[in-house]
């Protein structure tokens, strides 16, 4: 047992790292039964497809009208303390969510107020825990620490946790509601027990949030290689999420996957996750970084060509399956980079633009994704995200080079 630790969470990555690893993993879970309760508790109020849609917009939209000012309380803050206190606010939202389930007054209206402020907290909860590992392990152990978070998250966002969270719906309403806050209290818990030294990163704090987030900005458009990721993360996630916001539609028609099957295509592509962050550690050490990210990337293009060109479902499931192990490699990759060139008091600033990329990118991608399915057809997204990927390496692949090691350059500027 002691071995299987050590290979899971190396002594080296510290008794800290391994409190945060706990709450995340447990957390993680909380939110995938929220992923597979949450739509059922929306659709047993309404059957409206623009209140259906709103739940889900609620839940997305804080992100980009409070993630910078997330971002610069990160910086700002207790950071331990930011993420308790968020998911406190998340664990007592969810807890009067309860409380309604349990004497018969819900209904759509307090559903969607819950959602808002759940997607409000979560923020904040985001954009902070995203500090936390740079200042717990070295910057040589980024790489296989995010690996370590992001297993978490794919079993227990993709995996377990939706089909425990319809499970325990379906048995009574309020039960899976009721497990994430428990869920939450220990994780808690377990971020109160990291041993970081109380207070801000920061010496100074005596100036405005407005200032802070223009000097969080200010270094990212002044930092070439971590400017020009975030532009790559922003095209990248457009064509990505254009395909797949029709990507039912496309499973359905196109390919001739039913509803049963459809629901296995994603857990093809949580399984590919699996190996692709089981698989990271030796990666990056027999992989040089930058030909690493050019793989992914180009991973990703050959991936919009091929699902462009299947019909069959036997294509799609190892698709989707390679997927999976690909963008999970990248997303590691990435944030690993991004961590090693972010000086540690403009972590969660910057982390918040690239969050409010992402974030922003999958809304543009989508809503281009309708269109151009109900313009053109429904393979025609997978095209537009072909070229667009395509074209958008073709330009950044010389750059790719100084990104791998942004931290270098970063280093050589201070």
């Amino acid at each position: 047992m002691s071995r299987l630790v050590e290979t899971v969470f190396p002594k080296r990555l510290g008794t800290g790292f391994r409190w945060l690893v706990g709450s995340s993993w447990v957390t993680n879970l909380g939110d995938g039964m929220m992923i597979g309760a949450g739509p059922l508790l929306v659709a047993s109020q309404t059957r409206n497809p623009v209140l259906v849609s709103a739940s889900m917009l609620a839940l997305t939209t804080p992100w980009l009208l409070f993630g910078l000012v997330a971002g610069a309380m990160a910086d700002r803050l207790d950071r331990r303390r930011v993420i308790m206190a968020a998911n406190a606010v998340r664990g007592a939202v969810l807890a009067g969510v309860c409380i309604v389930i349990a004497t018969g007054h819900v209904n759509i209206a307090l559903v969607l107020v819950a959602m808002v402020c759940l997607g409000t907290a979560e923020t904040f909860v985001d954009a902070t825990s995203g500090t936390l590992t740079p200042m717990l392990v070295e910057k040589a152990d980024l790489g296989i620490a995010n690996s370590r978070l992001m297993f978490g998250m794919i079993t227990g966002n993709q995996l377990v946790g939706p089909a425990l969270g319809a499970l325990l719906f379906a048995v009574g309403m309020v039960w899976p509601f009721t497990v994430t806050v428990l869920c939450i209290a220990v994780g808690i818990a377990l971020v109160s027990r990291i041993g970081t030294r109380p207070g801000a990163v920061r010496e100074q704090v005596d100036t405005h949030v407005r200032q802070d987030i223009v000097d969080g900005v200010r270094w990212l458009m002044g930092n070439p290689p971590v400017r020009t990721l975030a532009l790559v993360i922003v095209v990248f996630n457009i064509t990505w999420a254009a395909p797949w916001s029709v990507l039912v539609l496309w499973a359905l028609e196109r390919v001739g996957i039913d509803e049963a099957g459809f629901g296995l295509l994603t857990t093809a592509a949580a399984l590919g996750g699996l190996l692709g962050t089981f698989g990271y550690g030796w990666l990056e050490r027999k992989v040089p970084l930058a030909t690493l990210m050019r793989a992914a990337l180009l991973a990703e293009v050959l991936f919009h060509l091929a699902m462009a060109l299947t019909t069959s479902p036997w294509t799609a499931y190892p698709l989707m399956f390679f997927f999976g192990a690909y963008a999970f490699v990248w997303g590691t990759l990435s944030m690993a980079v991004r961590q090693r060139a972010v000086p540690r008091e403009l972590q969660g600033r910057v982390g918040s633009v690239y969050m409010i990329c992402v974030q922003g990118g999958v809304l543009l991608g989508s809503l281009l994704g309708g269109v151009i399915a109900h313009g053109w057809g429904l393979t025609a997204p997978w095209w537009f995200a072909f070229v667009g990927a395509g074209v958008t390496l073709a330009l950044v692949w010389r750059s790719l080079g100084h990104i791998a090691h942004a931290d270098e350059a970063a280093t050589a500027t201070a």
